[in-house]
This record gives structure tokens, C-alpha cells and sequence, in this order.
């Protein structure tokens, strides 16, 4: 059994050979690299990028939303609570192991335990294989999120974890922390964590449709963004993400490279507390805030077109998307609302938003107190970094918080769930509803949601739930993050991006 290691003379001798410009070749750099070689250590997207390199998941989200077959070949319902999963036959694990529904099993059994994955997988009774090539999975109800669920199920080889170590050990130092056997299009020939990883093309690779030419991919994470876009246009690196709003022109105006932008899934929001202001108790004062708050001119101005204007939380293609909403800035009848509420002189409020967390935050936070001065509403604004802001969010510490959300499960019952249901201590719902908003109405149709395995009824249901929301202003919308990557032209990126920001590297095509 081959214990990863960084070979530091051999990565110099790549990397002075990169100098060659093998056609083959990429260089990339992302704003940070993942913690760990674990799959199931980290929750988060760097994680799942390394995720789509080194491993091949069930299934796979394609660009309209819908699911590709990947490991899985095949899916079928077999009642409301039981899915069976007919596996791809031949595959092989970089270790030499042949893939069975013994490793799905195995995987799945390991995301349960795992603390920062085991509530996505909270509804899997049991996973079973009913032959070598087949797996049953039952849940504690109908769900209508199986697949969803399904594209984090990331196959790893059971024998070779079981030998080495396969603890589960947060920002520690295991066995399946610092070794990989995958079945993905990549290998890891070394790693040095947060200065370079090596990735070499992984020679059995199953997918012999797969159009990818990329033999050698090495990441070098850059942190600051300045410094990354440098590095691309020196023509240092091939490839980078993100890319920041005030680098887009510049890079498009560049010849040597080209920029991909596409509209982001992550919810840019505004709650509003009512237990702890009483005005923003009253639906009139929340729609005047809504009204008075140009959303429009924050992704203008602000974030130099680098958003989507938003009017609700699901974005366009999401099960729950409601075509029918759309955003709302009328000075005037802000104005005329206060008045109606019997706020017209208005009041005091209390805003606390991250300084480092989304893109542009605080300056977006200061733009809509200035906005709702507008409408006589005074508020005591205070930015923090991130790991300060999380505790004060928590605590529930102003009248008006920020926070962003991309769905874990790309479904709109998840922002229901977490961000508008009636707060519950018990069952987490509501868990970052700082705002307290409480409606019976959104609670009934979202825990329906979860059990309704009636595409048609349940799209309703969510689209409802959406205009409950809009209609009660529940909290302020404000906009879809816009998600940016950029390369050196012959680096043909755009077909191996998507929203949820897994760039399928292992299709890439690099042309010259």
C-alpha cells in the first residue's frame, strides 16, 4: 500500500518542465485548497471540487439542474421509500480494487457518521447490496430528494481505507486525511497542503467517452485575489477561480484570455427581527424596507453587474422558482407604508453584517442603511469578520443580520427549511432564521415538501411557499451571487463549469 508523500524534487522537476507549456498540461489556481484528502472530513466546495477530480459520484448534476448517470447507470423507485441503484460494472479504484455495491455501502455507512455530512444523510435508514452491482436504498419516508442526495455519494475504495485507517478525524492528521484511492479521471501524485498539489491522469480511468486531454493538472492555491489574476494573465497559471468583481474588465479586455460568468445559486439576504424591534413585527414596516432597498442598483453599482437581481430565494431552475415574482423598489410606497403603520417618523434599527464573507458585503450593508434613511428608518450599522460575525448571528445580536445560503441539496425546501420555518431548537429547522418569522402556512408546506414524491404538486407547493414569502416580505432579497472563473484562451473551460461550482476538470479540453 503506497503512502501519499510530497516529493519535492520531483514536483521541481514538473514544475520546471510546465515551463515546456505542455499542451496537456494545466496549471490552476483557486483561492484556497481543500483541508484534507477525506472526502467526508469537510462540508464545503473545495472538498467537493477535489471530490469530482479523485472520486466519481453516483450521480452527477448536469448544467440544467437535472442528473447525469455516473457510477450509477441506472435508478429506479421501487416504492415511496426505497430507491435501487444499478452500478457501472468494470470500474476500478486507483488502487487496483474493483468498484462493488459493498464500497457504495460502505460510503454511504461512513457519510452517517460523518459530522458534517451525516445530516444531508439523515433520512437513509439503510443502505443494501442486493448483488455485486446493485444497491437498495430505503429512507424513514417518501423523498422526493434521493438523487440530490445521491450526487454526494462519492464511492471509496472500503478495502483500501479499511486497512490503512479510515477514522474520520476533523483538521487531524489520519490515515484517509493524507491517502486517496478514487475511481476518478485523476490521481494524486503529491501534495503539499497550501502550496501545490500534483493530479496525474488516471490511466484506467472508466469513462473512455470522457473528451478530457489533461495529463498533468496542478493546483496552487492563492489566496489573495489580486495576486491570482496576475498569475493569469502573466500566463503563469491557465486557469483561475474565482474571479473578483473588480478584475472582470480587466480581464476581458485582455487578449490572451477568456472570462465565463454565470448566474450563482448562493441567496444574498437581509432578515429583519420583529422580537426584538416590535416595528418590524408589522408585514407593512417589512414591505416598506423591501420597497425602499434598490437591489437593482446594489448589483449596479455595487457589485458591478456581478449578481442577479433577486426577488425570492430560489433562483431560476430551482423546483421552486416562481416566475411570477419580481423585485420590488418604489420609494413612494415605502414611504406611503410607514405611514400606514403609523411609522412615518420612523425608528431605530440595529444591523450587524460579515466584512469578508460574501462579495462585497459590508458595502452592500452600507448601501441599504443609506437606503432606508430614505424612508426615516435609522440604523446603527456594525461590520465584523466573519469568525466574530457567525457568534453575534447566532446569538440573534441586532434587528437586521445578513446571510447567504446555497442550497446542499440544489432544492428550494432547503432555504425553507433552514432560513423561513418557525425556529426549532429540536429539529434545527429554522436554524438560521434569525428574524424569528413564524408562518404556519410556509411550515405545513415545507415539511410537505419533504415527503411529496408528486413532482408537479410538490413545484406548486415550493412556488406557494415562495409567494407567502414575497407577499409577507419575510425577509429583504436581495441578490444571486454571479459565480466567475477565467483562462488563458485554448483552455476551453465553459463546457465543464456550472452553478454549482464542481468544474469538471477531468473533461477538460485544453486545445493549444
Amino acid at each position: 500500500m503506497k503512502t501519499l508523500r510530497t516529493l519535492a524534487t520531483a514536483t521541481a522537476i514538473m514544475l520546471g518542465a510546465t515551463g515546456l507549456a505542455s499542451a496537456q498540461t494545466l496549471n490552476f489556481a483557486y483561492d484556497a485548497d481543500p483541508v484534507s484528502l477525506d472526502p467526508h472530513e469537510q462540508l464545503s466546495g473545495g472538498t467537493l471540487q477535489l471530490s469530482h477530480m479523485v472520486f466519481d459520484p453516483l450521480v452527477r448534476w448536469n448544467k440544467d439542474l437535472g442528473f447525469d448517470p455516473r457510477l450509477a447507470t441506472e435508478w429506479e423507485r421501487v416504492d415511496d421509500t426505497t430507491m435501487r441503484f444499478k452500478l457501472r460494472e468494470g470500474v476500478k479504484f486507483h488502487s487496483g480494487n474493483e468498484m462493488t455495491a459493498e464500497d457504495v455501502v460502505y460510503t454511504i455507512e461512513r457519510l452517517k457518521e460523518s459530522p458534517d455530512f451525516k445530516g444531508i444523510f439523515a433520512g437513509w435508514t439503510s443502505a443494501e447490496a442486493i448483488d455485486d452491482y446493485t444497491v437498495e436504498v430505503k429512507t424513514d419516508g417518501p423523498s422526493p430528494l434521493i438523487l440530490n442526495t445521491a450526487t454526494y455519494v462519492f464511492p471509496m475504495d472500503k478495502k483500501f481505507y479499511e486497512e490503512g485507517g479510515d477514522e474520520i478525524v476533523k483538521h487531524g492528521d489520519s490515515f484517509a486525511s493524507t491517502n486517496i484511492s478514487g475511481t476518478g479521471p485523476f490521481t494524486i501524485e503529491s501534495r503539499e497542503q497550501g502550496v501545490k498539489t500534483v493530479f496525474k491522469r488516471n490511466p484506467d480511468y472508466w469513462d473512455a467517452d470522457s473528451p478530457g486531454n489533461v495529463q498533468t493538472a496542478i493546483l496552487t492555491p492563492i489566496k489573495e485575489a489580486p495576486t491570482r489574476v496576475a498569475a493569469l494573465l502573466a500566463g503563469d497559471v491557465d486557469f483561475i477561480a474565482p474571479v473578483p468583481p473588480t478584475d472582470l474588465d480587466r480581464i476581458k479586455a485582455d487578449e490572451n484570455t477568456e472570462l465565463v460568468t454565470m448566474s450563482g445559486t448562493r441567496i444574498i439576504t437581509l432578515q429583519m427581527n420583529g422580537n426584538r424591534n416590535e416595528a418590524l413585527a408589522d408585514p407593512k414596516v417589512r414591505m416598506a424596507i423591501v420597497n425602499a432597498i434598490n437591489n437593482e442598483g446594489i448589483v449596479e453599482k455595487i457589485m458591478k453587474g456581478f449578481g442577479t437581481v433577486a426577488a425570492q430565494n430560489s433562483p431560476k431552475g430551482y423546483v421552486g422558482h416562481n416566475p411570477d415574482l419580481t423585485p420590488r423598489f418604489d420609494v413612494a410606497k415605502a414611504r406611503e407604508l410607514m405611514k400606514e403603520a403609523g411609522y412615518e417618523n420612523g425608528f431605530n434599527v440595529s444591523m450587524m453584517c460579515p466584512n469578508n464573507r460574501y462579495v462585497n458585503d459590508f458595502k452592500i450593508c452600507e448601501a441599504a442603511a443609506a437606503m432606508l434613511s430614505q424612508i426615516n428608518i435609522t440604523v446603527d450599522l456594525t461590520t465584523m469578520p466573519k469568525a466574530q460575525y457567525w457568534p453575534k448571528f447566532d446569538e440573534r445580536a441586532a434587528d437586521m443580520l445578513m446571510i447567504g445560503w446555497h442550497s446542499d441539496t440544489e432544492d428550494s425546501a432547503n432555504f425553507f427549511e433552514f432560513l423561513n420555518m418557525t425556529p426549532d431548537a429540536d429539529t434545527g429547522r429554522g436554524q438560521y432564521n434569525s428574524g424569528g418569522y413564524s408562518n404556519p402556512e410556509v411550515d405545513e408546506l415545507t415539511i410537505a415538501s419533504l415527503t411529496e414524491t408528486d413532482q408537479e404538486k410538490r413545484a406548486q407547493d415550493l412556488q406557494n411557499v415562495e409567494k407567502i414569502l414575497y407577499d409577507d416580505a419575510a425577509f429583504v432579497p436581495l441578490h444571486w451571487q454571479d459565480l466567475a472563473w477565467a483562462a488563458r484562451k485554448g483552455v476551453d473551460i465553459a463546457p465543464v463549469l456550472n452553478v454549482m461550482n464542481f468544474p469538471y476538470l477531468g473533461d477538460l479540453v485544453i486545445e493549444k
